[in-house]
């Protein structure tokens, strides 16, 4: 661990989080219920338990509405000032890729056309790659370079890439997993790079929708102090059920960024275009001003390398963006197992990146973030447990008129922020249910993560492997 934080960072999450539910439990156990609004019942046979069949209080909905909004409007504010005073910032030192200091020391220079070379990391990918590279290929204007960065491949990785004609860097001795393979490939590369080069990393497992690399080098050609255009990601087609849950996860995701103007949380590994101006920059202020060591663009201690890389450009001011336009389609988990390691390695890279980087201006956000889910996970599991015990209590059941209208409201919020998956996102939002327990499982990962961190637990890195086809194989040896 680099700072004493990082293994604080989980109990600061659990105890902040704990101490709001445990306040809002006794604020609504404190209000004054009269006596006859409450019915009784015995739980198990064994315990006598009372529960409210009124709705809460009118004082109690002004207060708990009136946090809520306060909340939110407090952290779109401070966010928003942040982000103001990172753009106008003239420090070359503390934010030396500040718009403006970028913008200044670039004015009245020509550095040539936006260029594109794409960085593919890829550890055994020969099943997912073809068609990654495809729609590389199909894209207009198409990229100068492609690059396969094959990481300890065993099977026919390099044979796929060359097949489609991108060139090959073979990691050397790598044991960083993603992170070291591109740190590699990008000392090599990066010296060669002109200001307007930019350097896309994608993974192997995603394609390009018509259109993204033209969005993206507009952007870049427009603004001169822009320095990443990350990736809008979308989850690919089938996998059943438990890729419908996934699948209305990244379109609720896709239509936050649209609200927040392509304002970025992470520029996703999936896709994401830099300047190298940026990625150099990091590099030289790894160990000095951000964590990792000097020389690396990504901090190979990192369990989440894409949310560190963008939290390391945030810290040095950085202007990056999410455009609606520039989309994707990427890898779904096919199992519970793969998802549960897929987001215990999201959560516990979150929690750790925290602590790494502490308490700034570019973190508050995502300390915000972490405690929203904290609460969250409060709240569920309180409703859940609250749920049966109405149920074994009562010897009927009992329609709660406010209850099914707050239930009706979030019946139609989870509807209207999938609309456009279709039918299919449409059902599975409307049943509300199952994706409770969806959220249920992904909240048991985070409580996993923060408990791992806390406890200081070894973290693990799981890859995804697909099987290759017949036809993959035919086109490895075309």
């Amino acid at each position: 661990m680099r700072n004493g934080l990082e293994r604080l960072v989980g109990l600061i999450v659990l105890g902040l989080t704990g101490a709001a539910a445990v306040l809002l439990w006794l604020a609504v156990a404190r209000s004054d219920v009269p006596r006859g609004d409450e019915r009784g019942g015995v739980l198990f046979g064994a315990w006598r338990v009372l529960y409210d069949t009124q709705a809460p209080t009118l004082r109690i909905l002004e207060i708990a509405i009136s946090v809520s909004l306060l909340c939110a409007a407090g952290l779109a504010y401070l966010e928003h000032r942040i982000i103001t005073n990172a753009r106008r910032s003239t420090n070359p030192h503390g934010t030396p890729l500040a718009p403006r200091v970028v913008m200044d020391e670039t004015r009245g220079r020509f550095d040539g056309e936006v260029t594109v070379t794409v960085l593919v990391p890829a550890h055994n990918e020969e099943a997912s790659l073809g068609a990654t590279l495809t729609s590389l290929a199909q894209q207009q204007p198409p990229p100068q370079r492609v690059v396969v960065v094959a990481d300890n491949c065993t099977d026919r990785t390099v044979e796929v890439a060359r097949a489609h004609g991108a060139e090959v860097f073979e990691s050397v001795d790598n044991t960083h997993k993603k992170g070291g393979a591109l740190n590699q490939a990008l000392r090599h590369l990066l010296p060669g790079q002109g200001e307007n080069d930019v350097v896309m990393v994608m993974d192997a497992d995603t394609m390009l929708d018509q259109g993204f690399l033209a969005s993206a080098v507009r952007r870049f050609t427009d603004d001169r102090g822009l320095m990443a255009v990350g990736g809008v990601f979308y989850g690919e087609d089938g996998h059943g059920l438990i890729g419908q849950f996934q699948r209305n996860e990244y379109i609720r995701y896709a239509r936050e960024l649209r609200r927040r103007r392509g304002k970025v949380f992470v520029l996703t590994g999936t896709a994401s275009l830099f300047r190298p101006r940026a990625l150099r920059t990091v590099a030289e202020q790894r160990g000095h001003t951000i964590p990792g060591r000097n020389g690396d663009v990504y901090d190979t201690a990192a369990l989440t390398e894409d949310n560190e890389l963008t939290i390391a450009l945030k810290s040095l001011g950085a202007l990056t963006i999410s455009p609606a336009e520039c989309t994707v389609v990427t890898e779904l988990m096919p199992s519970w197992r793969l998802l549960w390691h897929q987001r215990l390695r999201w959560q516990r890279g979150a929690l750790e990146n925290l602590g790494a980087y502490g308490v700034t201006p570019q973190t508050f956000r995502y300390w915000a973030q972490q405690l929203a889910i904290g609460y969250g996970v409060f709240a569920l599991w309180a409703y859940f447990l609250l749920l049966v015990v109405m149920l074994f209590a009562s010897s009927h059941w009992i329609w709660f008129t406010f209850w099914i209208g707050l239930g009706v409201i979030f019946m139609v919020e989870r509807l209207v922020t999938v609309w456009r998956g279709g039918w299919a996102a449409r059902l599975v939002s409307m049943a509300i249910f199952p994706e409770l327990f969806f959220d249920a499982f992904l909240q048991l990962a985070y409580v996993k993560g923060v408990l791992d961190i806390s406890l200081g637990r070894t973290a693990g890195w799981t890859h995804v492997q697909r099987e290759a086809t017949q036809a993959d194989r035919t086109e490895g040896a075309a």
